[in-house]
């Protein structure tokens, strides 16, 4: 799902194959022609430090007058004389474009004993295959070209979903294929002069960073769960930190103590609604 939080979710669900499906006008593109892993990669450009972000995955809106970084999905544009990053879910598909998964590219859904793995906290996520060298190669063609679409759109970087998906596929997965596929994805987001962020996952090391090819990172709720240094750690000040509003105010008021001055802290709905939408919330430090 495009609004997403960093999953604590036990156990694993299976759902069996599914069968009558429609293709999604929103799915996934068909494979590029381009080689997954395009070479001559330009020179990025990081977010700037601390500058005032906006989180809107839950639909574009003019952003306040004092926003530099905003967020938004792929499908929409990227914001006029704003810092964009432009987010894929890279590990999961999206619940409306299932069905075009199944239809193009079945071989790349991860499946357990010939079921499908659904990710247990998102219903209608299902998990991307990323455990072969062909698969991640095969997934870096479909996911490369929204890459691309991104970088034709104007957006400055990618933030690329749910790179934990490894934790909640019941050990069919690992951490090394989730970084091994990065890589390919870094260096066709690098191809195009974007910079590409790290999403959650406070676990991943310098080096493991340094292979996945991560330039910042984009951290949800980390100071809910005492997990921001490990950030900062590997992308010092390169941090876009969101806290929600459902979890109170607090854990928002104690990051920007301890960071609002270096970092970039915002503080949002938890379904990114627009401004002008019953349960929108925002501020920064």
């Amino acid at each position: 799902m495009r609004t997403v939080v960093t999953a604590r979710f036990p156990g694993l669900v299976l759902l069996g194959l599914l069968t009558a499906c429609t293709a999604s006008p929103a799915g996934p593109a068909p494979p590029s022609a381009a080689p997954a892993v395009p070479s001559s990669p330009r020179a990025v450009t990081l977010p700037p430090p601390g500058a005032v972000a906006d989180y809107q995955l839950g639909g574009a809106y003019p952003p306040a007058a004092d926003v530099r970084v905003v967020v938004r999905d792929r499908t929409a544009a990227p914001g006029p004389g704003l810092y964009s990053v432009c987010y894929v879910n890279a590990f999961q598909t999206q619940p409306d474009e299932t069905g075009t998964w199944l239809q193009e590219h079945p071989d790349l859904l991860l499946r357990v004993e010939g079921s499908l793995v659904q990710d247990p906290g998102w219903p209608g996520e299902f998990l991307l295959d990323t455990s072969t060298p062909t698969a991640r190669a095969g997934l870096a063609q479909v996911v490369g070209a929204w890459i691309d679409g991104c970088a034709d759109a104007g957006f400055a970087a990618v933030e690329a979903d749910n790179l934990d998906s490894a934790t909640r596929s019941d050990d069919a997965l690992t951490m090394d294929d989730a970084y091994a596929y990065s890589a390919l994805l870094s260096a066709r987001a690098h191809a195009r002069g974007l910079a590409y962020a790290q999403k959650n996952t406070p676990q991943t090391s310098s080096e493991q960073a340094r292979t996945a090819g991560f330039d910042f990172a984009v951290a949800e709720s980390c100071q809910l769960f005492a997990e921001c240094d490990e950030y900062t750690a590997v992308h010092g000040d390169h941090v876009v930190e969101v806290e929600y509003a459902d979890d109170g105010r607090e854990p928002f008021e104690a990051a920007c103590a301890a960071r609002g001055g270096t970092v970039s802290v915002l503080y949002r709905d938890r379904e990114l609604l627009p401004r002008g939408v019953p349960g929108y919330e925002f501020d920064h430090c």
